[in-house]
């Protein structure tokens, strides 16, 4: 008997029927010769640390890193799992030989052969099925060329090590940041490949929000209806944009030549995973993984190839099923199909290229047409369609003139665009033509504001007058300000982007396809990682934009080792998994080096942790003071020192920079509130030789002659008076720093308001302040650690 594996039911019964294996049994499907059954996805996983050791359930630094030497299997802690596996396993046991049909590609070996070798089943002889379609005629195709397994010995091998890699680095570092940094019930989750994305969406994130705006100024020019610009740039200075403007005035413009040709933009490529997924994500706002599973589901119901592939490319051997299939497509694309010759398509290098085709080909639409879809699918099915579509069309063409002139000899250029010939761009809406198909993620330049005769916001666009070289002119010049703006946040398609490129920006295509072997994460895994992250509460969606929480933030805080959160060398470790899949790396290799890799992290982080955990030194016996769980005590508790620094001390809580405070200068620099016995006051703490705490009673300074107190500091107890650019408190002088600005964000505290901040320690809501950018917004004022901040509640 021969015995077939799918990946999943759904696949299982369409292979089964081709096999004439039509007789329900218990958890698979039977014929003459043939078995068929399934898997349920990853149902056999590598074992918890406490199944090695039990010692290691409890999480103690002192155990890591934890690194079995050889790793072990376990099924996955489900009933259903464990019963359809146990079928599997006796299925196994009575085959004469075994067939793998799990998705071919690296995670669907990974699995058949967890399941292997998990049912003892190694030695019995293997084929594997490897199609990228799941149409009768695909997988017709693919039993009559069924391969050696051990054709596929290396794809395991990757897939083993990427495992294990993740186990790894993943583990260790997840026991290490979650005991030193966790409280007893907050767990922080690294992992070799989303730690570095979650970096990259947070560094984006204090990037936009550190950003300050600056004027710049450019110098353009009016003439014949055709705006013209000083090629000198921008100017930081208004001023020397000035000086150009006095100089032009009154001169005439002369043109000095005139350029013209046709510029090219070629359709764009077919589509792999990453693409769809940015595409969908720009057009109707799909998710990364809402699109996987739309696509998974096409390709399952045998509407499209095999959709978790990185190759923007066809092989040789589609080349000709491509003309027929277009022909069937003429049903659904009667109009968009016109205009082609099908038997005289051209196969270019952008479409057809065996070199850029490892596991699968590009998504192209299955000759069983998806005419009776909706929703959803209807929109990704038709995106695929229109791409196949569109890479045979021409090329779109514009022609672009360039009108170089001068007045009193300052350089001016014009540039215009005319589309001569729309091309492939014909088959695409105006809305979403204009669209790069791929982000670009750099700044641009806000609209000018209150400028005259300003430039267009596309410059280039613009339809040119016939100019002719050496005619002269009047012109109007003027003098346009600019706001440089900060970059955009992630979204799903730009942080693809990114993952895809190893956090390069890269536009140009070859590039693009070059670094593709060094992106962070596969086409296959980028959209769970971004889940879970999301799962996790590390970052959330806020509309189409990804945007990183508080506990992200904290996190990506707390790791002081660079290599854990840098896309690079994720990348890297990629492109490693790539070579050992074309047998061109040592796997023990790669694995020697994880583990080097994460005994060199743990060593680095915990020597920065003990070097940051040092708040200063213990007053009984001058060793290193650390943070505890609960307080902050002696580093040389073990040989018996039993100097404690309570986390909260008389209702006040003690935060690091408080305690290193109080032990650097045996005392707090100002004083705070504290309540004694029930009874509230402000007090400076003290620590003497013993380690004993206490407290002095703050004396308030009294207000100056004439000043009236507007109420009490809430930092100190001092009165709040009102000065010339503030309302600050009396006890200044002696090191208190609480204030209330007059104006804030643009926006006057008028007397009222700041008493009413210093009474109820909060406000109404208040209108009229404004943002750097200019935008009105609303919101409470409130004091927060003794300082005042805008709450949006």
């Amino acid at each position: 008997m021969k015995v077939v594996l799918a990946e999943k039911p759904s696949v299982a019964r369409d292979i089964a029927k081709h096999l004439n294996a039509t007789s329900q049994q218990q958890g698979f499907l039977k014929g003459d010769e043939w078995a068929v059954t399934w898997a349920f996805g990853h149902m056999v996983e590598l074992q918890e640390p406490e199944e090695y050791n039990p010692a290691w359930k409890s999480w103690r630094l002192n155990d890591l890193p934890i690194i079995p030497e050889d790793f072990k299997l376990r099924t996955r802690k489900d009933g259903s799992s464990h019963e359809q596996l146990m079928i599997i396993k006796k299925l196994f046991e009575e085959a004469d030989e075994i067939i793998c049909a799990t998705d071919a590609g690296r995670e669907g070996e990974l699995i058949f052969r967890y399941i292997l070798t998990w049912t003892q089943c190694e030695a019995k002889p293997c084929k594997r099925l490897w199609i990228s379609s799941l149409t009768n005629a695909a997988i017709e195709k693919g039993f009559k060329n069924l391969a050696s397994s051990t054709d596929f010995d290396r794809l395991y091998q990757a897939a083993k090590c990427r495992s294990e890699a993740d186990w790894i680095v993943g583990l260790n570092a997840t026991r290490f940041f979650t005991v030193e940094y966790g409280k007893r019930n907050l767990l922080l989750s690294l992992g070799r490949v989303q730690t570095p994305i979650l970096a990259m969406i947070v560094n984006r994130d204090l990037e936009i929000e550190y950003f300050k705006p600056k004027d710049f100024w450019e110098v353009h020019t009016l003439c014949r209806g055709a705006t013209f610009k000083h090629t000198g740039g921008k100017f930081d200075e208004e001023a020397k944009g000035q000086e150009i403007i006095d100089k032009v005035t009154g001169q005439e413009l002369v043109v000095q030549n005139v350029t013209k040709k046709d510029e090219k933009a070629n359709p764009p490529q077919l589509y792999d995973l990453t693409s769809l997924q940015q595409d969908m994500n720009k057009r109707y706002g799909f998710t990364a993984d809402q699109t996987l599973r739309i696509a998974q589901n096409l390709y399952e119901s045998k509407h499209l190839t095999y959709p978790r592939t990185d190759s923007r490319y066809l092989s040789t051997d589609i080349q000709p099923t491509i003309p027929p299939l277009m022909e069937a497509l003429r049903r659904l694309k009667p109009k968009e199909i016109e205009p082609l010759d099908l038997a005289k398509l051209k196969f270019t290098k952008r479409i057809v290229d065996d070199k850029k085709v490892s596991d699968h080909h590009a998504i192209i639409p299955t000759e069983d047409l998806g005419d009776r879809l909706g929703g959803d699918e209807q929109k990704l099915y038709d995106a695929v369609v229109t791409r196949l579509i569109a890479v045979f069309y021409p090329p779109c063409i514009r022609a672009v003139t360039v009108v170089d002139a001068l007045a009193a000899e300052e350089p001016f250029r014009a540039r215009g665009k005319v589309l001569v010939d729309p091309g492939w761009m014909a088959l695409y809406p105006k809305a979403e033509s204009e669209k790069a198909e791929a982000p670009k993620d750099t700044a641009k330049t806000e609209k000018p504001k209150n400028a005259k005769n300003a430039a267009k916001e596309d410059e280039a666009a613009q339809e040119l007058p016939d100019f002719q070289k050496g005619e002269s002119n009047p012109h109007e010049p003027s003098l346009p300000k600019f706001k440089t703006s900060a970059p955009k946040r992630f979204n799903e398609a730009s942080l693809l982007q990114l993952m895809e490129t190893a956090g390069k920006i890269v536009t140009d295509e070859a590039l693009k396809e070059a670094l593709k072997d060094k992106g962070v994460g596969t086409p296959a895994t980028r959209a769970s990682i971004i889940e879970v992250l999301i799962q996790r509460k590390y970052i959330e969606r806020k509309k189409k934009n990804l945007v990183s929480t508080e506990s992200g933030r904290g996190l990506i805080s707390l790791i002081q080792d660079e290599r854990l959160k840098s896309p690079e060398l994720t990348g890297d470790w990629e492109f490693r998994l790539k070579q050992v899949e074309r047998g061109e790396y040592d796997p023990a290799q790669f694995m020697s080096e994880v583990a080097n890799y994460t005994r060199e992290i743990l060593q680095c982080t915990s020597q920065k942790t003990i070097n940051k955990a040092n708040l200063g030194p213990c007053p009984i016996c001058n060793a290193p003071v650390i943070r505890g769980r609960a307080a902050y005590g002696c580093s040389d508790w073990k040989q018996g020192c039993k100097f404690v620094l309570p986390a909260t001390i008389w209702e006040l809580p003690l935060p690091a920079e408080l305690a290193r405070e109080i032990l650097s200068h045996k005392r707090s620099l100002t004083p705070h509130p504290i309540v004694v016995d029930g009874r509230k006051c402000f007090a400076t703490i003290c620590l003497d030789k013993k380690g004993k705490l206490s407290y002095e009673e703050s004396k308030v300074a009294k207000k100056d002659d004439g000043q009236e107190s507007l109420g009490a500091c809430p930092t100190c107890g001092g009165d709040i008076i009102v000065g010339s650019k503030a309302y600050g408190c009396s006890n200044w002088r002696n090191g208190c720093k609480f204030v209330i600005w007059k104006t804030m964000a643009q926006k006057e505290i008028a007397l009222e308001i700041a008493q009413q901040l210093l009474n109820t320690g909060t406000t109404d809501t208040i209108t009229g302040f404004k943002s750097k950018a200019g935008k009105e917004f609303e919101a409470k004022l409130k004091v927060v650690n003794g300082e005042v901040k805008f709450d949006f509640s």
